[in-house]
């Protein structure tokens, strides 16, 4: 049951009750990411992270079965040409192509249509079942985006996406964007970076595991596995290594500590 004191709700546990875990990922979490081959999740992995258009809502209703937190996968700030709403995105919003990744283009995020656009997936990701969302390429403004993007629109940008999510019921994670992790690290529940080893720039999210928030990291270079784990545990990062088509494979650092 809740109590109401002074303006927050203080929930209460009756003595001898088990209190159900919060509904976003937490420190401590056993965290799982797979976008390519058959689906195949480790014993012990609450979080269970795949790409929310490509992913059916029978397969997320029986991950959520089975006890897991459902992310779901979403680019906000490119355009990509084989997604089922592609042809909605308005011409001038769409900018240059994504280095290395054939068929993306950097978006516009001062556009109120793009704004609406991703207002309109996360409805989508949310009625599916997922129940936090993983925001991909949201630092359109350090890279060469076609557009005159500034860190403020950036931010602006950001934020209005974690708020949306908010208001559809999914937790908000923040990709990689080290450089804005200490603006939007209240704006976010958790964060997951792909090779903050290997870059150097594992401390940058300090802003996050200082407020008990869990940050996930992938490295996919040649980075001894054992310097991985001890970079992760001196940040307190969940680390793991994956291949980069990100598949069933993962070898995973020793878990952090919750709390």
């Amino acid at each position: 049951m809740a109590a109401l004191v002074a303006g927050m709700v203080m929930v209460v546990v009756a003595p001898g009750a088990v209190a159900a875990p919060p509904d976003r990922p937490v420190p401590g979490d056993g965290f799982h990411i797979q976008f390519a081959g058959t689906l195949s999740v480790p014993s012990g992995m609450r979080v269970v992270e795949v790409d929310g258009a490509d992913t059916a809502a029978e397969q997320v209703a029986r991950l959520a079965q089975d006890g897991h937190l459902v992310a779901c996968y979403m680019s906000a700030g490119s355009w990509e040409d084989w997604r089922a709403d592609a042809d909605t995105f308005p011409v001038a919003a769409l900018g240059r192509p994504l280095d290395g990744w054939p068929g993306e283009r950097w978006l516009d995020v001062r556009s109120p249509t793009v704004l609406d656009l991703m207002r309109e997936r996360l409805a989508v990701l949310s009625a599916k079942g997922c129940r936090a969302v993983e925001f991909d390429n949201v630092d359109g403004y350090a890279n060469n985006s076609g557009f005159d993007l500034t860190r403020s629109d950036q931010i602006a940008y950001d934020r209005a996406l974690a708020e949306a999510a908010r208001a559809v019921g999914l937790s908000p994670g923040l990709k990689n964007a080290t450089d804005l992790v200490p603006a939007l690290a209240p704006s976010f529940d958790w964060a997951l970076n792909e090779e903050c080893v290997s870059y150097r720039e594992c401390g940058a999210y300090r802003p996050f595991t200082r407020a008990g928030k869990p940050v996930f990291v992938l490295e996919y270079g040649d980075v001894p596995f054992a310097r991985v784990c001890r970079v992760a545990a001196r940040f307190g990062l969940s680390a793991q290594v994956k291949h980069l088509d990100l598949d069933a494979y993962a070898r995973r650092c020793p878990p952090v500590r919750a709390g």
